[in-house]
């Protein structure tokens, strides 16, 4: 038996999310899907570094495998694309140690998340940015972003349906960036919570259109309690961009 580490990207628009629902189409069942049936009918099933919500991109997550087959490495990653729909991509396919564990063996990731300030949408646009066509203080969110470095509680800024106890994470960098009426918002740490960074740029998006003072931030970090942080961005902006090990 061998085990295989792939780095997968994928279209996020086109599935209920990545973890495995009833009858709905979601990235770990289509991908099970293709390595059972090249397993003849033998199940197989895949771990990740975590999972995705609907609508929600990923450029780089990792998952893993088990496999019998005397495939040679090399040819993994020509024979899953070839099998798989367009809006998924195996970027990279290599053996690894049998104790490798794509979700915790993961010593931290990053996520990116995209907006378009045009006063205009862009309906190419609008499963992969979060259009909002108004004002934000970029100062004032970066301002913001200081109180969120470092190892915190985020139990303000995750989910109600969470069913993670440990809400303690540490964020190591984020960065907002404009390019005209585009901004990213890009966001590294060694774990994020279920919605975590989709809660933060709605937090932050309320601090830049000046319903919150920077400063806010330490006291809804206090508080552990979600209902005092902003509203959850949309899922089409959020890409997780990098896994690390």
């Amino acid at each position: 038996m061998n085990r295989y580490k792939c780095i997968i990207s994928y279209d996020g628009s086109g599935f209920s999310g990545y973890q495995v629902q009833p009858k709905k189409r979601t990235v770990q069942s289509v991908i099970e899907a293709v390595l059972t049936k090249m397993h003849k009918g033998s199940p197989v099933k895949i771990s990740a570094s975590g999972r995705t919500d609907a609508g929600v991109h990923a450029k780089g997550q990792v998952i893993h495998f088990d496999s019998l087959l005397s495939l040679p490495q090399e040819k993994w990653e020509i024979a899953l694309n070839s099998m798989l729909p367009e809006d998924i991509s195996v970027l990279s396919v290599v053996a690894v140690n049998q104790a490798f564990h794509a979700r915790f063996d993961a010593s931290g990731k990053e996520y990116r998340y995209f907006l378009n300030q045009s006063p205009r949408r862009d309906p190419f646009q609008r499963n992969y940015v979060f259009h909002y066509p108004y004002p934000l203080n970029l100062g004032e969110m970066r301002a913001a972003c200081n109180h969120l470095l470092g190892t915190h509680d985020f139990s303000s800024f995750c989910s109600a349906r969470t069913e993670v106890e440990d809400k303690v994470r540490t964020i190591e960098t984020i960065e907002i960036l404009q390019d005209g009426e585009h901004i990213s918002f890009r966001f590294k740490g060694n774990g994020f919570l279920y919605n975590m960074v989709r809660i933060l740029v709605g937090t932050l998006i309320e601090v830049g259109s000046g319903k919150r003072k920077p400063e806010e931030i330490v006291e809804i970090l206090e508080k552990r309690d979600r209902r005092y942080a902003g509203k959850t961005a949309p899922g089409q902006g959020l890409y997780l961009w990098k896994v690390y090990y």
